[in-house]
């Protein structure tokens, strides 16, 4: 594939799970990939012909040494995924407020600072494509229903859905697309924490937890990072130029009913 081509892409989160597969994904559609985490993904910026750099999505001075590290060794800026998140399971009045502190500085204002930091470049080369630039913002079925013991990560990602929207319709007079992804459980580290979650609280074992997890699936099963991967970038090309403001989920029928 080639209909990336000549692109830059941004992924943060980037060491594994969704983030890694998606850096893949988008350098195999023809992209020059950055990619960034807490510790610099080096080995998958050389697998991929790409670039890497260590970041803290919660630091503004962070955002800006990116950004800047963009312009010099990529050339700016053409698609960013706002990958980097984490997640909590836990009942609301064990929670701690550094708990939910420290999940929506990641969650939340990572994809606010991202998103601020970036719109300057993506707004200088948005012309060069049909379709424009685009942001990918990565929320969560979890943004879009609720379940007992995710209130904090409901909150979070749906933040994340209704700040893509706002965010989409701000943009779109320079030609950046913004859409948010709303994966179900993944098998990923992150997938194995809601299996851990559920096994926590519900009392069961690993593998009946595990079992819970994929049959809350319609389709009998968890997603695989490539499903992500595969609508981001979809998202991220000209395929979607009339596309913006949108929820792509990808969440085995889990909100269909």
């Amino acid at each position: 594939m080639s209909e990336l081509a000549g692109r830059i892409a941004l992924v943060t989160g980037a060491s594994g799970g969704i983030g890694a597969a998606t850096a893949r994904a988008l350098a195999a559609a023809g992209a020059k990939v950055a990619v960034t985490d807490l510790t610099a993904p080096e080995a998958l910026a050389a697998e991929i012909g790409g670039i890497a750099r260590s970041h803290d999505v919660t630091s503004e001075d962070d955002w800006a040494a990116v950004t800047d590290w963009l312009h010099a060794e990529a050339g700016g800026l053409d698609i960013l995924v706002n990958n980097a998140g984490l997640f909590l399971m836990k009942p609301l009045l064990e929670t701690s407020l550094a708990e939910w502190q420290r999940l929506h500085a990641v969650n939340v204002e990572g994809v606010f600072l991202g998103t601020r930091a970036a719109v300057p470049l993506l707004a200088e080369r948005a012309a060069k494509w049909p379709g424009g630039a685009s942001i990918i913002n990565l929320s969560s079925m979890a943004g879009l229903v609720g379940s007992a013991g995710t209130a904090c990560y409901n909150a979070s990602k749906g933040a994340v859905r209704l700040f893509t929207k706002g965010c989409a319709l701000e943009f779109a007079p320079a030609r950046i697309r913004v859409n948010s992804v709303h994966p179900g459980i993944i098998e990923t580290n992150m997938g194995a924490e809601v299996v851990h979650g559920i096994s926590t609280l519900s009392g069961a074992g690993e593998n009946e937890a595990r079992a819970t997890a994929a049959a809350v699936h319609p389709l009998g099963h968890m997603g695989q990072p490539q499903n992500i991967a595969d609508a981001i970038v979809f998202l991220a090309s000209d395929k979607a130029a009339f596309m913006t403001g949108s929820e792509m989920v990808v969440d085995g029928g889990v909100t269909a009913g």
